[in-house]
């Protein structure tokens, strides 16, 4: 079986990364492209070796293809998801999966009603280095969990400067740009849900429009793990990293809050230090490898519909803690509530 694909957004995501994690699918294929601008939907799939360009998204899904990859700006998400699940497309949205928590479970919902796959694009939890930790973590090698932190503030690159800090309504902002990312790697990684969360925000002269271009996050989870998050669009020299510290042992993960395979994870326990062995796979090759399955009916995404609720409403609990400078309760089936 061939999965058919048609690209909603003419991105620079889509070009960098998941044409070509596509293609290195056995039964990948991409059909189509579709952009607002005929121009660029043109442009864009003859530079990318693409068989058809379209300006409509009725003409997209009304195409003989399986399964569309949504990387339009965040406020678009919702109503072409739920336009692609109407016509019978399984669907892989970019995070966030909306503005608001409330859209996302109704696309959640009407996937599932329409019993087509519905997929986040949360990649960093198909790497290799995060999978390793969270292998570490459920085999004990740290006893328990107790803490965790998490370096993820860059610098955002001047091609990708556009909407994402000047634009309120299309979801701009780094909370639903990263802090999203570490919600679901967090989740990931430690096994564990979060429950509360308190965040400052700031706007370090990068972003316009009452945008914020930097966060930093305390989460507690369920289980009494207590985490720190920075993220950022302004840090030109940080780096990034992850970090897990147990009552036995701690896990220290550099340059790995990445769209590459790249960084190290070392264990540090009594017994010293060992640098854990990871696969390199390609992150999006994964995602989609993961998502083939999931329409043969033989797994679950990566990352579902579901991990996109909780990743949304996690960065709608910071936002709102921000704003009233108190901790918020963080439940994906009521949203953030004070």
């Amino acid at each position: 079986m061939t999965v058919s694909w048609g690209l909603i957004g003419a991105s620079t995501i889509a070009r960098q990364f998941m044409i070509g994690a596509i293609r290195a699918q056995p039964d990948g294929e991409i059909a189509a492209v579709m952009s607002s601008s005929p121009g660029r939907a043109a442009t864009y799939a003859s530079e990318n070796r693409i068989p058809a360009a379209v300006s409509a998204l009725d003409e997209l899904l009304s195409s003989d293809i399986d399964a569309v990859y949504i990387s339009t700006t965040n406020e678009l998400h919702l109503e072409q998801t739920l336009a692609a699940i109407e016509a019978g497309k399984h669907g892989l949205c970019e995070k966030p999966l909306a503005l608001t928590s409330a859209d996302a479970r109704k696309m959640v919902a009407a996937a599932r009603a329409a019993g087509v796959v519905l997929g986040t694009n949360h990649h960093l939890r198909n790497a290799g280095s995060h999978r390793a930790m969270r292998e570490a973590i459920a085999a004990g090698r740290i006893g328990r969990p107790i803490a965790a932190r998490v370096f993820h503030s860059v610098y955002l690159p001047e091609n990708l400067q556009g909407w994402r800090i000047t634009r309120p309504d299309a979801g701009g902002g780094v909370v639903l740009d990263i802090t999203v990312h570490d919600a679901d790697t967090l989740r990931f990684v430690l096994g564990d849900d979060p429950v509360e969360i308190s965040a400052f925000t700031q706007s370090a002269g990068m972003a316009a429009g009452g945008l914020e271009d930097g966060a930093m996050c305390l989460w507690r989870f369920a289980s009494g793990v207590i985490a720190q998050s920075h993220e950022g669009f302004t840090t030109k020299f940080a780096g990034t990293g992850f970090e897990v510290h147990g009552t036995e042992g701690s896990l220290i993960a550099r340059d790995v809050m990445t769209q590459k395979p790249i960084g190290s994870v070392l264990l540090r326990t009594a017994q010293g230090e060992e640098e854990l062995s990871f696969d390199r796979e390609d992150l999006y090759a994964r995602s989609l490898r993961q998502f083939h399955a999931a329409i043969r009916g033989e797994s679950q995404p990566s990352a579902t519909g579901e991990d996109g609720v909780w990743s949304l409403t996690s960065a709608e609990a910071a936002l709102q803690s921000a704003r009233s400078g108190k901790a918020v309760a963080i439940d994906p089936k009521l949203g953030s509530a004070g």
